[in-house]
């Protein structure tokens, strides 16, 4: 016995067992614990790896972004589009509706002369060296415009047209002393002719001279066209503020406060047609 642990053969078994032993711890300490090549890798590449991940989930997000933004663009072009054709939609229907709205204004009007046309017109300048306050309007020959058309608001008598062109006219007013027209008190029907002159025309007024000393005029009556000239009978002229007499003769004339407002015009109408269509008379 005492040979045999002294024996070759016991030495080789024993140096079996010792690394059998050792061969199970070390699976077993492994199976357990990260070599530390294995730890020196991972700590290496771990971070490496979320930076390559983080780069990636950007990219992806900034893609999403951009596609988002193109959509949102897309879509922002497509209501500005649809804003401007509903704008243009509104703007047509609001200049119908001011055109249509002009017109039952002139309902009355039309109604008494039935034979009239009318061109509606808006002011396009005013002629500020003018002391009388004429202007200009945006339509002209091509909308079926002539000489001496007379100009009119619902409110009353304005003027005529004294010049024209293709696509605008100039309108003289009544407070000028180049219009000469047929004017008649309402309510006693005593007649004269109504023009301008440059002190009342400051005033937005006019006046009615050639009365008869007799006549019945008073302050407060309503002036309208007699017809028989430029403008057709019955439009309102304005009202009576004052009487005076003629320095040259015994003769009246009324002091008319027009019923139209210059200073704020924007929308008027051109009567282009009725019965017995006349001419401005000559400057006096």
């Amino acid at each position: 016995m005492r040979f045999f642990l002294r024996s070759k053969n016991f030495k080789i078994f024993i140096a079996s067992l010792l690394a059998l032993i050792v061969l199970v711890l070390g699976i077993a300490f492994f199976t357990r614990v990260s070599s530390p090549l294995s730890s020196f890798v991972g700590a290496i590449t771990t971070p490496v790896q979320k930076a390559f991940t983080s780069v990636e989930n950007w990219i992806e997000g900034f893609r999403s972004s951009v596609k988002d933004n193109q959509e949102l663009l897309l879509k922002i072009e497509q209501l500005e589009k649809e804003n401007a054709e509903l704008t243009e939609t509104i703007i047509g229907y609001e200049e119908t509706k001011a055109q249509n709205d002009q017109y039952e204004q002139y309902l009355g009007i039309k109604e008494k002369n039935p034979e009239m046309l009318f061109q509606t017109a808006t002011v396009a300048s005013r002629d500020v060296s003018d002391p009388y306050k004429g202007f200009t309007i945006n339509v002209g020959l091509i909308d079926g415009i002539a000489l001496h058309d007379p100009v009119i608001t619902e409110a009353g008598v304005i003027g005529y047209i004294s010049e024209i062109a293709p696509t605008y006219s100039k309108v003289t007013t009544i407070l000028s002393s180049d219009l000469k027209a047929g004017g008649r008190d309402s309510r006693t029907l005593d007649e004269g002719v109504v023009s301008g002159r440059g002190d009342l025309a400051v005033d937005n007024k006019c006046y009615m001279y050639n009365l008869q000393r007799d006549c019945a005029v008073s302050v407060g009556d309503y002036i309208v066209t007699a017809g028989g000239s430029i403008f057709p009978k019955g439009l309102i002229v304005g009202k009576v503020s004052d009487l005076k007499q003629q320095t040259k003769d015994s003769s009246l004339y009324a002091v008319v406060d027009s019923a139209v407002d210059f200073d704020g015009l924007r929308e008027v109408m051109v009567i282009t047609y009725f019965s017995g269509q006349g001419y401005v008379g000559p400057k006096e």
